[in-house]
């Protein structure tokens, strides 16, 4: 008489449980997995980048009052040529550069595209290229170089600096739609002077005067910031908390140099 089956699962049921157990910790681990990877692409190329030179959201304009001199630090070279911030850390809304149609020659901007695309900020972090520093936007509009000009944010009033050690070889009218706003100063930097750097969109200081010797590391202020938001449409308003008024800043031939 054959002995009784014992009671329980069978060997091969067994086998079918652990395979089935087997599958369900690999599709949980499989889970995991991707929510991990998803957490760290969206921690590491999230869409937005703060607008301002520091961590923090852009301040209100209201804040943004005359407060000093810049601490040393330069935002874009071209050749032997440093351009440094001409406006006070705390005080900037949002910096940008763009093309101009008017000669202008190419910046390298130092720092990280806040608002490069997701495969150009996985080129970056592959590369390590773009970490830390001031962060800037691309801004649309003009032709040309599309580094050419670089605009600095600051609410209307806010003090100006030099951003070059130089001379400064002109003080003429900025004129837009044949009105004339502020004055386009242009400066000779002793770093390249075979360049003119030239700063709109200010309110030239009243002590200033061509032949005037200034330099980027000390307090030679050029003027203030216009307000201009009844007159355009201004560009870098898309990537700060006000009109995105702003100054300007370019660099030339000293020879295409146009002073009337």
């Amino acid at each position: 008489m054959p002995p009784p089956r014992p009671y329980g699962p069978t060997r091969h049921a067994r086998r079918r449980s652990a395979a089935a157990r087997g599958a369900g910790r690999f599709a949980g681990l499989v889970v995991v997995a991707t929510v991990i990877v998803v957490t760290l692409l969206l921690t590491a190329f999230g869409a937005g980048e703060p607008a301002e030179v520091s961590s923090a959201p852009p301040a209100p304009s209201a804040r943004l009052l005359p407060d000093g001199p810049p601490r040393t630090q330069i935002v874009a070279v071209r050749g032997a040529l440093r351009l440094q911030l001409p406006i006070a850390q705390g005080r900037v809304t949002a910096v940008g550069f763009h093309a101009v149609g008017d000669g202008a020659l190419a910046l390298h901007p130092l720092g990280r595209q806040a608002n490069r695309g997701f495969l150009g900020r996985l080129a970056d972090r592959v590369l390590g290229a773009g970490e830390g520093g001031l962060a800037w936007f691309q801004l649309e509009g003009g032709e040309g170089s599309s580094t050419a000009a670089l605009d600095v944010g600051a609410a209307p009033g806010t003090d100006v600096f030099a951003p070059a050690d130089g001379t400064v070889v002109g003080i003429t009218p900025y004129v837009l739609d044949r009105r004339r706003y502020g004055a386009r100063i242009d400066i000779r930097p002793s770093a390249a002077p075979s360049l003119v750097v030239s700063i709109t969109r200010l309110r030239p200081d009243s002590g200033l005067s061509v032949g005037s010797a200034v330099t980027a590391a000390g307090s030679d202020r050029l003027g203030t910031v216009l307000d201009l938001s009844d007159v355009e449409r201004q560009a870098l308003a898309e990537h700060t908390q006000d009109a995105g008024n702003h100054v300007t800043l370019e660099v030339h031939p000293a020879g295409a140099l146009v002073t009337s």
